[in-house]
């Protein structure tokens, strides 16, 4: 899909209906901490004074970055109205954070330029087009000050997976992922199996989550279709260099490992020149 000067920008993927359940999206990650805990030593070592965080949903880690980093400014942005007012709930009283509804392709910011650019949780998947990805990457980068960090994480692809859903007759790979649970909450239970079918030729993922919502008087169940680009490592490298990034460092997992063949993820560290 190519965007007219005039042109509204590509709406990409529809938001996946667990996005518009914030409260059940919190489920869902409850006890995910080990990105906050990678995210919170990184940016310690950056010394960043103004961060920006891309797609930020209900503030999970919007909340750890600003408990770490106590004297910088933290805004996070997301498309999603209902999950800012469930990070705006879970932290009223924070003078540090501000949440923006925006798109992370688009969003200008404000009074000033930025150290820190987060991307974190995979939510570049959401970038169906080309378009989509270079406005985000471009966007980055008008964002930094000279010097300044764009980080991002993506999953790298299990080719295993996509291989069987490619199987004749084409099938979807499905698998039983999750089961969240909250004690303090009526001892509610989410559980979460997951389809997914792969297109090779436009690396794309249709994913299908079923949930079932657990309490000891009710039982509900709904269903989040939503679309995921695949990233290869070299369309990555690509994307920063086109944009003007220069990549500094790259980690294969939230333990700071090296990246190898068997790592999950592909976390990068990319500066804009001190020049630009």
């Amino acid at each position: 899909m190519t965007t007219k000067a005039n042109d509204t920008l590509p709406t990409g993927a529809q938001p996946a209906e667990i996005y518009e359940r914030p409260d059940d999206y919190d489920l869902e990650h409850e006890g995910d901490d080990e990105d906050a805990r990678f995210y919170t030593r990184l940016l310690r070592r950056l010394h960043p004074v103004r961060v920006v965080e891309f797609a930020c949903g209900s503030g999970r880690l919007t909340r750890a970055l600003a408990m770490a980093l106590p004297h910088a400014e933290i805004i996070g942005v997301d498309s999603s109205a209902a999950m800012l007012e469930s990070a705006a709930r879970q932290e009223p009283r924070c003078p540090q954070i501000t949440y923006e509804e925006g798109d992370m392709r688009q969003w200008h910011g404000f009074s000033g330029s930025f150290d820190v650019v987060v991307l974190a949780g995979r939510s570049a998947s959401h970038l169906l087009s080309l378009d989509d990805r270079l406005a985000t990457w471009r966007n980055a980068f008008r964002l930094l000050r000279p010097g300044g960090a764009f980080v991002i994480d993506v999953a790298i692809p299990d080719l295993a997976i996509l291989a069987e859903s490619q199987r004749t007759w084409p099938r979807a790979q499905v698998q039983f992922d999750l089961d969240a649970s909250r004690h303090d909450v009526e001892d509610t239970r989410l559980l979460r199996c997951t389809a997914t079918t792969y297109s090779p030729h436009e690396q794309r993922a249709d994913v299908r989550y079923f949930y079932d919502r657990l309490t000891p008087d009710t039982t509900g169940r709904f269903v989040s279709d939503f679309q995921s680009h695949i990233y290869f490592p070299s369309e990555l490298e690509l994307l920063f260099t086109t944009c003007g990034f220069a990549i500094g460092r790259q980690y294969g997992d939230y333990a700071f490992s090296p990246v190898t063949r068997t790592s999950p993820y592909l976390i990068s560290v990319a500066f804009k020149p001190e020049e630009a």
